[in-house]
């Protein structure tokens, strides 16, 4: 599509390379060291590609807080929210007639209509409501650590438990039976995953554009359809959970539309548990390389929720998301033109030296941690709040039950330029 006309500096060759290049983010020191580069020499800039139209970088905190606080100027539902190639925007738009969004969830829309969708689940994701699950939650990562401890000292934590739990936490708020969750979870991965061989529909390390968004519409479509029965259902049979609000809501005393309530179930069905679960494993993956935080934390209880807060900052499950300027506009002493893309580095923000000291460390008892991994401003996570008590309930039931954790095997990172984080991470412990 035909876009402003980008100033200078431009990235160099390599930089863009990395930035678009799946693999790159299943390789942690290739894609922290590019971010570390970024920030040092070029930390807004504007990155060229054949297949995609030029976009600014922005990889510093301060300017990702920056555009992240302006929604007005810097918009979601313009363009693509994560980055996109210009095939794949072109038959995005012939699917959805015009639309570049395979769907239109929170993420993609601007206010007003972001703020009168957003307001239709708020209440049941705000921290004093969700006091009152905490113990049914408690109870699900009880019966997880006993998983765990039941495996004999050995597991794959992802594959065996960071995945299903708060999978089962997610879906049990939002109504899904408990026989759907490996639907669930395939679909997610699928979504999340569709450029990585071991999650997409295909199976295949290298794709085709066309191949690679079949699949992800194909999930997109699976999910409608079955959500489509569930909305049928609480219409007629309204029940205590979250599906049952979306199904019965409405906007501006409209009946929600139904494009925008199947978006909004695939929303919660994926993000509401998929980030959770990279952050509890990057959160056992750092315990593992720094055995005397673990040792620290378990010897005082009370530093639990900084270890959740620092495991959110070292993961940064999102790794970006795309903003488009609605006008013209000065960042860092560069000239942001209407119409111009920008990709809101979070992984990168926070691990900024000027933010975060001995940022490449992780640290419990960090404070302050000003991590940027739920977002800022308008569309900071619905769901951080619950996001904070899922990792912060299950570690204050599994700590006191292990008395070292280390690794096993080798990690493996998903190939995910918009959302990933660990696929597999074999781990030996030893029971207290």
């Amino acid at each position: 599509m035909e876009t402003a006309t980008l100033a200078a500096p431009t990235l160099p060759g390599e930089i863009t390379a990395t930035l678009i290049d799946p693999s790159a983010y299943a390789d942690l020191p290739r894609i922290s060291d590019t971010y570390t580069w970024l920030r040092r020499h070029i930390p807004l800039g504007v990155a060229t590609s054949r297949d995609f139209d030029p976009f600014w970088v922005v990889t510093k905190h301060a300017d990702i807080l920056e555009v992240s606080k302006n929604n007005k100027v810097f918009r979601s539902g313009d363009r693509a929210t994560i980055l996109t190639d210009q095939y794949t925007d072109a038959m995005v738009r012939y699917l959805r007639d015009g639309s570049p969004h395979l769907a239109r969830t929170l993420a993609h829309m601007d206010d007003p209509d972001h703020r009168k969708y957003r307001a239709l689940t708020s209440n049941w994701f705000m921290a004093s409501n969700l006091a009152r699950r905490e113990q049914a939650i408690r109870e699900i990562a009880r019966s997880f650590v006993e998983r765990m401890l039941a495996s004999g000292g050995e597991c794959d934590f992802v594959k065996d438990v960071a995945v299903h739990y708060p999978l089962h936490v997610i879906m049990q708020i939002l109504g899904v039976p408990v026989e759907d969750e490996p639907l669930m979870l395939k679909l997610t991965k699928q979504v999340f995953g569709n450029l990585d061989e071991d999650q997409n529909r295909t199976g295949k390390a290298k794709q085709t554009a066309e191949q690679a968004l079949m699949g992800l519409n194909g999930a997109v479509e699976t999910f409608f359809r079955y959500f489509d029965v569930i909305t049928r259902d609480r219409r007629a049979n309204p029940r205590d959970d979250l599906a049952t609000v979306i199904a019965n809501g409405t906007i501006d005393g409209a009946p929600i539309g139904g494009f925008e309530a199947m978006s909004y179930y695939s929303l919660v069905a994926t993000a509401g548990h998929d980030t959770v679960s990279a952050s509890t494993a990057g959160a056992i993956s750092a315990l593992c390389e720094y055995p005397d935080e673990l040792a620290k934390v378990r010897a005082d209880p009370a530093l639990v929720p900084g270890l959740v807060e620092e495991a959110i900052r070292w993961t940064s499950p999102v790794r970006h998301f795309m903003r488009t300027a609605s006008t013209d506009y000065r960042l860092r002493d560069q000239d942001i033109r209407e119409g111009d893309w920008l990709m809101l580095c979070y992984f990168s923000g926070d691990r900024d030296e000027d933010v975060f000291p001995d940022p490449f460390r992780f640290r419990i008892d960090r404070s302050p941690n000003r991590q940027l991994a739920f977002g800022f401003g308008g569309h900071m996570c619905l769901g951080q709040h619950l996001a904070r008590m899922e990792m912060r309930v299950f570690f204050e039931e599994l700590l006191p039950r292990i008395k070292s954790v280390s690794l096993a095997g080798t990690p493996a990172h998903s190939k995910a330029v918009f959302v990933g984080g660990l696929k597999s991470l074999p781990i030996r412990f030893e029971a207290a």
